[in-house]
């Protein structure tokens, strides 16, 4: 060992855990975290203040990339090149950036992920948005710190008038933290920071009126809204991204056209792994795929099969490949030097605080030197008020230090005015110029206490951030590029929505869509009806169901699942159009089918689930209660509501208090009544208990009543449009299980059975046709009669046509557009044979 040196022992894992800190720091501090009030990382913030020194504005010629790399490499930033001009390329990339801050000449990469020309080929200038970064960083605004080897000075922070972490987010791995933060759109983010200035109290839920979501540089859709909101209200959430994806028809081939992907989403690999997926048959319905985008534009062909239904394909690309794909947020930025999980007003506030310095310290260097040029003009204005002498004192001195000294003694002036005066030019002396001077004084005179009247308000000066926001938003705003489907998720936009009664229909292909109530007329009985839908060839209405906007639709399928959805989600459709298919909306499979709607109040209402049970019947007759709190849960692939036994199907499914009776009606003309306390509430897995005896193989279950109101009659309607009503109390109450008593006498004439439903003379009844005809008529225009009877006819059917559907509907005198007299619409008859179930709403009217 030399002299004079020695060993300082030291413990391993103490350095380790020293030096490991030290390391982390740096790199959360000035490496892969961008600051809160300029929205940069130290990199991007170097690229654009080497730019700026050089000069390479965006009037200016475009520069070649490797004179500004070296520029930035050699003066601020010492790491590799390539960390550098990779920067600088993002910077330039439209599929990238919301706002793109750099303005590259030649190949730049693409959104197919190929990449850009070394540094040696391309060229760069700043876009005007980055002057708007870098504006006013010359009237010390903001800190300066040495560079790397303390010879130049650099900025800590960019005056920026642009909310940069708000409009262009960004992205980085540190060490034990990352950052994710989307980009948004400026027009909505200026709107929404101009708010939060006039109140400062404002709520989130309030800036989101202004900030509606996030806005992503290559489009796509935004699907569901929960994600947004919890990225605005905690800085954390995950947003659903979908591509714009539309089906048209091309060279007779039906084509499922994308023109624009999700954020970040690589178009070739994404083909590719479409392609793939073709090929091993996971993905079925795609012909052939092609990539028609061009300098116009994007646009992916993908050509259908002629079996696929295009609606299903689209639905399957979603689920299986990047067309879907989320984004998860992650608000973590700098602040003051540490880093932060921010909300939506918190990066607001930072961002208007450090506006809110930068036009203080502007005003202040303003001040100063504005006071300075006035020192100088009151010494100059008692020059030229004492010219002669002031000539007579520079032509006697011996010199210029000399002179000034002499003048300083003789009109008390300062050091710098006598120097002012000393180096005046002789073409000041003109009478012009000495005008010229005083008016310059009283200019800047007033200028001094306007300043000063900006330091001393607080209300001015955040009125300068707001105009100087104004002028930023009109010029460089732009319309929205990501479109939001609130639908997606579960948002409350109910204020938006009005509460009105809607009638809700699915065919048997499954297409569903809602159509509000007036849309339907009244007729008298015995009318023909009005066309009512508009389906596909071999279609007809199976279902149909009344409810609300606001209420939550509870969809149970053949196979026993439960899928959840909100009345208001369902797509709207007039009365005559087709509706969209199911499979869309929610993810069933493709052999199964939707039997039973629930529409049900507020499910996270305790107090409400805990108080109803959902009651089951299936074809063969049993039976299953289960208590509302086990759906309150839904997940978005469907939960089990029933075990179904081999050669069974749900049938139908009520709400209920726990008190109604239960009646079951069989397609031979049998119904039974039994009380719904004799079925004990079992878990969602149970398969249930018996509810009624068969009399045959052949026969089955057509339809479940839950009776609450003992005042209403039992109605029924047979497939060739018998139908009838009896009172509640000729139906007996016997133990469930039982072959239960006849209901309406079976004929050829009327047909078996279809329909059961218990009615009162407030509700009217819409019957609809397998061939489409929908009649909406007046239940107190039927007489109660006794229960085996055949009935009355209710409809005539023309042909082979038979009922497909009955449902009741609340007898409203506003819904109601009374029409005596019957509209003859001739509709031919497709003689297509239906699954006779139908479906009624019961939300405890």
């Amino acid at each position: 060992m030399a002299e004079g040196e020695k060993l300082i022992p030291i413990n391993i894992e103490d350095e380790m855990k020293s030096a490991y800190i030290d390391y982390s720091m740096s790199v959360i501090v000035s490496r892969a975290l961008p600051d809160v009030r300029d929205g940069l990382k130290p990199v991007h913030r170097r690229v654009l203040y080497g730019m700026h020194e050089l000069g390479v504005r965006a009037n200016s010629a475009h520069k070649k990339s490797a004179r500004i790399v070296g520029e930035v490499l050699g003066k601020y930033h010492p790491h590799g090149d390539t960390s550098v001009y990779d920067t600088m390329v993002r910077m330039a990339q439209e599929w990238s950036l919301r706002y793109m801050l750099v303005d590259g000449q030649g190949n730049f990469g693409s959104v197919d992920g190929d990449s850009p020309a070394a540094m040696r080929y391309t060229e760069a200038r700043m876009q005007k948005i980055s002057e708007e970064m870098l504006a006013d960083i010359d009237k010390e605004t903001v800190d300066h710190k040495l560079n790397f080897d303390d010879t130049l000075q650099e900025p800590t922070v960019l005056p920026t008038r642009i909310p940069g972490l708000l409009v262009n987010g960004a992205s980085g791995i540190a060490v034990g933290m990352a950052t994710n933060m989307p980009p948004h759109n400026l027009t909505e983010v200026v709107n929404g920071t101009i708010a939060y200035i006039d109140n400062t109290d404002i709520e989130i839920d309030e800036l989101m009126t202004h900030i509606k979501a996030p806005d992503f540089p290559t489009g796509g859709t935004i699907y569901g809204y929960d994600g947004v909101r919890d990225a605005f209200q905690t800085g954390r959430g995950r947003i659903v991204l979908r591509g714009k994806a539309n089906i048209e028809e091309v060279n007779g081939r039906e084509c499922i056209i994308v023109d624009e992907i999700p954020y970040q989403v690589n178009k070739a690999d994404m083909i590719k792994k479409t392609a793939d997926l073709v090929n091993e048959k996971k993905l079925e319905g795609i012909s052939t795929i092609r990539d028609e985008s061009d300098r116009k534009g994007m646009r992916i062909v993908y050509v259908l099969k002629r079996d696929a239904i295009p609606n299903i394909v689209l639905n399957k690309l979603y689920k299986y490949t990047a067309l879907q794909s989320s984004f998860s947020v992650n608000n973590i930025a700098l602040v003051n030097g540490r880093p932060q999980l921010l909300n939506l007003k918190d990066l607001i506030h930072y961002f208007v605080e450090h506006r809110h310095e930068v036009v203080v310290r502007r005003t202040q260097y303003e001040l100063r030197k504005a006071e300075e040029r006035a020192h100088i003009l009151e010494g100059l204005i008692i020059a030229s008020d004492n010219i002669d002498e002031v000539i007579k004192i520079i032509r006697a001195s011996s010199n210029a230090d000399e002179a000034r000294n002499n003048l300083i003694k003789r009109f008390e002036l300062s050091e710098i005015q006598a120097r002012a005066i000393v180096e005046m030019r002789l073409r000041q002396l003109t009478g012009l110029e000495q005008d010229k001077l005083r008016s310059e004084y009283d200019e800047i005179i007033k200028t001094i206490a306007d300043l000063k009247d900006i330091l001393d308000k607080k209300d001015r000066r955040m009125n300068i951030i707001k105009e100087e926001l104004e002028v930023i938003r009109d010029k460089y705003g732009d319309e929205r590029r990501s479109v939001i489907e609130y639908a997606g998720g579960d948002l409350s936009i109910e204020d938006m929505i009005p509460n009105e009664k809607v009638v809700i229909t699915i065919s048997h292909a499954g297409y569903i869509k809602r159509t509000s109530l007036t849309e339907y007329k009244t007729q008298n009985r015995g009318g023909v009806g009005q066309k009512a839908s508009t389906t596909r060839n071999e279609d007809f209405l199976e279902h149909l169901f009344v409810g609300t906007n606001h209420q939550y639709m509870l969809f149970f399928t053949q196979k026993g699942k439960c899928f959840w959805m909100r009345v208001y989600e369902i797509p709207e459709g007039t009365k005559t159009s087709k509706g969209r298919a199911i499979q869309n909306l929610i993810n069933i499979e493709q052999d199964d089918k939707v039997m039973a709607f629930i529409c049900t109040q507020d499910l996270k209402d305790e107090d409400y689930i805990n108080k109803h049970y959902v009651i089951m019947a299936t074809k063969k007759g049993q039976v299953k209660k289960t208590s509302l709190e086990q759906y309150s849960r839904p997940r978005t692939n469907g939960i089990n509501a029933i075990t179904i036994k081999e050669d069974d199907e749900l049938l139908e499914a009520k709400l209920t208090t726990g008190e109604s009776q239960v009646m079951l009606a069989l397609k031979s003309g049998k119904a039974i009544r039994f009380e719904e306390a004799k079925t004990r509430p079992m878990g969602r897995n149970a398969s249930g208990v018996r509810g009624i005896k068969l009399a045959n193989d052949k026969d089955e279950v057509i339809g479940m009543i839950a009776v609450d109101d003992m005042e209403s009659n039992i109605l029924v309607v047979s497939e060739n449009g018998y139908g009838k009503r009896s009172s509640l109390d000729d139906y007996r109450i016997t133990n469930r299980g039982g072959k239960g008593v006849k209901t309406i006498s079976i004929t050829e004439k009327t047909g078996n059975l279809v329909s059961i439903k218990n009615v009162t003379d407030n509700d009217d009844l819409m019957i609809i046709n397998k061939s489409g005809i929908a009649i909406r008529m007046a239940v107190e225009d039927l007489r109660v009669m006794g229960r085996a009877t055949q009935g009355v006819k209710l409809i005539n059917l023309k042909g082979k046509d038979s009922i497909a559907a009955v449902a009741k509907v609340r007898h409203d005198e506003d819904d109601v557009d009374v029409d005596e007299t019957t509209e003859n619409t001739d509709v031919s008859n497709d003689g297509t044979t239906v699954d006779n179930n139908d479906t009624e709403n019961n939300n405890n009217e």
